[in-house]
């Protein structure tokens, strides 16, 4: 894995395999630790190699107060477009980054613009993140009648809980920064979108009330989990309050080792990050004129192959398709990475 600190601004760039393209997030806070970038670029190169993609993960971080967070990312951007321009590199806006300030990086990106095209109500990217995790766990748990909770919800959220009431689940808590909502005879998922648009992370808070604190989300009793507020959300602790049939995450290493030992003790389904987030790199290297809704049926029939084939295994679903990604792995490198994408 290699680490490039920039010299225009406190910034890093970490990416995991040598003379590969390599692709990730950028996020901005006042501290951005490497720890962390490091276990997001290691998470996305399992993503491609389980889906048997020659390419590697990226991450990193733009430290830099609120003040001076614009002039931080502008200098960032600037110095690493030639980077971006040759192929080598592509980079995704996250936590504290919008999408207008990585415009210039998207303008010479080799990817796909099919990704910012819009499918349905939403950015074909996002339909995608919404769509993958709920395929997940419509494959490897029936969702007729389940009840469902999505903890840490975002933008793509909203495809998910709309989505799970298509195939017969109830949502009936969501959390987010600002805090958690519950209903235990489900929430509206028709007015979710509404409020989502118009009030964002504050939507879990009602006209002239105080919002349930995030955490009450592990208490709903729903049946399925969708984690992914940040990396190491469900922690052995957390995890053995849980009583769950399966987590799914939505975003990258939302669960600990320790956890995930809880979790599938106690005969939980946990899907693996690297799978159920997949969703949008099927969109990076399609030739221009693909169809959209082949990409969907893409994402869900590869999903649902994955799936099938560790979900056999007797070391269990996540060890199993770590073998799959590792396989592949081998097949075009002359040594594995150390270490696979867990939370610490």
């Amino acid at each position: 894995m290699a680490l490039r600190k920039l010299s225009s601004t406190d910034a890093f760039i970490v990416t995991d395999l040598e003379d590969v393209p390599c692709f990730g997030i950028i996020r901005s806070a006042p501290k951005i630790l490497q720890g962390g970038a490091k276990d997001l670029a290691r998470s996305m190169t399992y993503t491609f190699a389980a889906f048997e993609m020659q390419y590697g993960g990226a991450s990193g971080g733009i430290n830099a107060k609120p003040d001076e967070r614009s002039q931080a990312i502008s200098s960032f951007v600037d110095e690493i477009q030639d980077s971006v321009r040759d192929g080598s590199l592509g980079l995704d806006p996250g936590k504290g980054i919008t999408a207008s300030d990585f415009n210039s990086l998207s303008a010479v990106d080799h990817r796909n613009q099919i990704r910012f095209e819009t499918y349905q109500k939403d950015l074909f990217h996002i339909y995608l993140s919404g769509l993958g995790p709920v395929e997940c766990a419509s494959h490897l748990v029936d969702l007729d009648g389940k009840t469902a909770a999505i903890e840490g919800f975002g933008a793509h959220s909203v495809v998910m809980a709309e989505l799970l009431e298509e195939r017969g689940a109830k949502v009936i808590a969501v959390s987010t920064l600002s805090g958690s909502l519950s209903n235990s005879d489900g929430i509206d998922v028709d007015d979710i979108r509404d409020r989502w648009d118009n009030h964002g992370a504050d939507f879990v808070v009602g006209e002239g009330e105080e919002a349930e604190p995030a955490w009450k989300i592990f208490q709903s009793g729903a049946d399925i989990m969708f984690a992914g507020s940040k990396m190491g959300a469900i922690n052995h602790t957390t995890a053995e309050k849980l009583k769950i049939e399966a987590l799914i995450p939505h975003q990258p290493l939302p669960f600990t080792t320790k956890a995930l030992a809880v979790l599938q003790k106690s005969g939980c389904v946990v899907v693996p990050c690297f799978i159920s987030v997949a969703g949008p790199l099927f969109t990076y290297f399609n030739n221009d004129g693909t169809d959209l809704a082949d990409v969907v049926s893409k994402v869900s029939s590869d999903m649902k192959t994955v799936l099938d084939e560790a979900r056999e295994h007797q070391d269990g679903l996540f060890l199993a398709s770590c073998y799959r990604a590792e396989s592949f792995l081998a097949s075009w490198q002359e040594s594995l990475p150390f270490g696979r994408p867990l939370a610490s």
